[in-house]
């Protein structure tokens, strides 16, 4: 009877044995199919930073485009009322201010490029290649932020192209060049996860006192130097 009860509990202990390491392994399997499905996750979730140096470059490119161009077609409109004046001086903005801003662009985030590059080898860093990937692009932001400045300097052109009237004339340019500042500053802001109204009305007043110094500037100089 005692050879009996002992092997009894022998079976026991050996079915409460296997339960436990039958838990065992089914958590660790758990938590082994967990982190698998959190690196995938991982691998998919894409790294918005790495769009932040054309992107950045192409929110100021398009904005600085659409302010400079509009300001300088209202300074020559300030003293010249001829549709003619208004619209060479624009095209002429556009093409230097796309040139002058994709050069910039080029070398200021090129010297950025180096320097950076100049920082890893110096700290010998391990994982080089993964930080190489997020690293300053120049031709990229090069292209974006000329393309930008080409696009947002066409509103005020295609808004003075057609109008032979002065007064018609500068108010579309206004117009046009008003809505045009509030979409880029809702832009800027949902790109970067800022407030909206706070970037619109920034973005908006810049603009305007940019076109209003330019103006005003321009005509009193006209007026009483020329």
């Amino acid at each position: 009877m005692a050879t009996n009860n002992n092997n009894n509990s022998a079976l026991i202990n050996n079915n409460e044995t296997k339960f436990v390491v039958s838990d065992l392994e089914q958590q660790q399997q758990l938590e082994s199919n967990e982190e698998e499905a959190n690196k995938k996750k991982k691998k998919k979730e894409f790294d918005y930073s790495k769009r932040s140096q054309w992107l950045r470059a192409a929110v100021l490119g398009a904005n600085d485009g659409l302010v400079s161009t509009a300001a300088l077609m209202m300074g020559v409109g300030a003293v010249r009322e001829d549709m003619k004046a208004m619209v060479l001086s624009g095209f002429a903005g556009l093409v230097a201010g796309a040139c002058s801003m994709a050069i910039g662009e080029f070398v200021s985030v090129y010297s950025q490029l180096d320097i950076e590059i100049a920082q890893m080898k110096r700290q010998q860093q391990e994982e080089e290649e993964e930080e190489k990937e997020g690293l300053p692009k120049p031709l990229q932001a090069a292209a974006a932020s000329g393309f930008a400045f080409s696009v947002g300097a066409m509103v005020p052109l295609l808004a003075a192209c057609f109008i032979r009237e002065y007064k018609v004339r500068l108010g579309l340019i206004l117009g046009s060049v008003s809505l045009a500042l509030i979409l880029f500053g809702w832009l800027g802001a949902t790109l970067g996860k800022a407030p909206l109204f706070r970037s619109c009305v920034r973005v908006f007043l810049g603009g305007w006192l940019a076109m209003a110094i330019t103006f005003g500037l321009t005509k009193f100089i006209g007026e009483t130097a020329l």
